[in-house]
């Protein structure tokens, strides 16, 4: 009997007729540049990421070194104009994201903390002077940043945040601890969330904190059983002495800001998922075709392919639904409810269909060289940051309800 083939990747020629990816041809609105850059960036990931994903994940590690690699793609600062490249549609975002979180999803989470959170920041609330030291060398992965909001006390509920940045003459003088900082050992930069008044989480600010400043001690986390192919630090700030332009002047007072900033990087999140469910898929679609079991392939089980059918669904339901969500974008508007439904059903989606697959794998569904138990390892984290499943929904809640339930 022949060895089951360990595929995880869709072909980068045209799609086939009978091909499980891209089911209802959602791809088709991407246009011919779109869909250079898509491929680009899914045969860097098959070619250079995945050989030395299972390197990665066994060290708990992922190297700086990948980021002017990423950085060469057109990975970061997708959505900004100018510092080195062109804005790209939300929907070319998305498929970016796709492809990243296909590999593993630390590597789409390196990519969305330094773009879509960092550069964002920076893009959104900087002075004109911030952007220009800062955009273009993040753009090219020359400097990297981290977004430092979560703290080892405070994470569904930001605004409880004790990070303090009080006056001192012209500038501040910043004191306090992030946790679970994604990049935060390798950053250049980091755009620190503080409150600016002690006890007022109306009075919380942005700041750009250079990571050589005295005071500033990053520490990578240890012992994680999930998304171990990524970098997560706890930051620590001990009377940094902070420049009177290290406060992004235009970051509102409150969490209105860091919140958009992950608005952003929640949509990519969405789109990640219909990655992380193709690569299953496609995975356990081909083992079963020729693994054999009472005299023939797995394929041919009703059982087999019952589950086949649902993780097909799976996938396609959360393809479908931030193919619209990127056109919703594209118009402009506050989304940050159907934001939220579109994180959490989709992870909730990638969560089954990883599961499912590790289950048609059978024994060989544990060993690292077969991504549906890797994936959905990494999904635990993934359903917990950047809102947990129980907070999208309560979003969901106050907006069909009118009323807030957080408290």
């Amino acid at each position: 009997m022949s060895k089951p083939s360990k595929v995880g990747y869709h072909s980068l020629m045209a799609l086939s007729e009978d091909s499980i990816s891209d089911f209802y041809h959602l791809d088709s609105k991407l246009t011919p540049k779109e869909l250079v850059l898509r491929d680009t960036v899914a045969n860097w990931v098959a070619e250079s990421f995945m050989p030395r994903v299972s390197e990665y994940w066994e060290a708990g590690d992922l190297p700086r070194s990948i980021a002017p690699e990423l950085g060469s793609l057109g990975v970061f600062g997708s959505g900004l104009e100018g510092y080195g490249g062109e804005a790209l549609s939300p929907r070319a975002t998305g498929a970016i994201m796709r492809e990243l979180e296909r590999g593993d999803s630390g590597l789409r989470t390196f990519a969305s903390v330094q773009s879509s959170l960092a550069m964002n920041a920076i893009s959104f609330f900087g002075t004109q002077a911030q952007k220009d030291a800062w955009l273009s060398g993040m753009r090219s992965g020359e400097k990297l940043g981290c977004f430092a909001l979560s703290e080892p006390e405070y994470g569904s509920n930001p605004g409880g945040m004790e990070t303090l940045a009080t006056r001192d003459g012209a500038g501040w003088t910043l004191n306090g601890r992030k946790k679970w900082i994604g990049n935060g050992d390798i950053a250049d930069v980091a755009v620190v969330w503080a409150k600016t008044v002690a006890g007022d989480p109306s009075s919380i600010r942005g700041f750009l904190v250079e990571t050589s400043l005295p005071g500033f001690e990053s520490r990578l986390m240890s012992g994680k059983m999930s998304l171990r192919c990524a970098r997560t630090a706890e930051l620590s700030f001990d009377q940094i002495s902070l420049p009177a332009d290290a406060l992004m002047e235009n970051s509102p007072s409150g969490l209105s800001g860091p919140l958009a900033c992950l608005n952003e990087a929640r949509y990519g999140i969405a789109w990640g998922m219909v990655g992380a469910s193709e690569a299953c898929l496609q995975e356990v679609r081909d083992y079963v075709l020729v693994r054999e079991s009472f005299e023939k392939p797995l394929a041919g089980f009703q059982l087999v392919q019952d589950k086949l059918a649902e993780m097909l669904t799976l996938t396609t339901h959360s393809h479908v639904l931030v193919d619209r969500l990127s056109e919703l974008k594209a118009a402009g508007g506050n989304l940050s409810d159907q934001i939220s439904l579109a994180k959490y059903s989709n992870v909730d989606n990638a969560r089954r269909v990883a599961a499912l697959g590790r289950e048609l794998l059978g024994g060989v569904g544990i060993l690292l060289e077969h991504c549906p138990l890797r994936h959905l390892i990494n999904l635990e984290s993934v359903a917990t940051y950047e809102g947990t499943r129980d907070i999208h929904r309560l979003v969901l809640g106050r907006r069909i309800t009118g009323m807030q339930a957080f408290r």
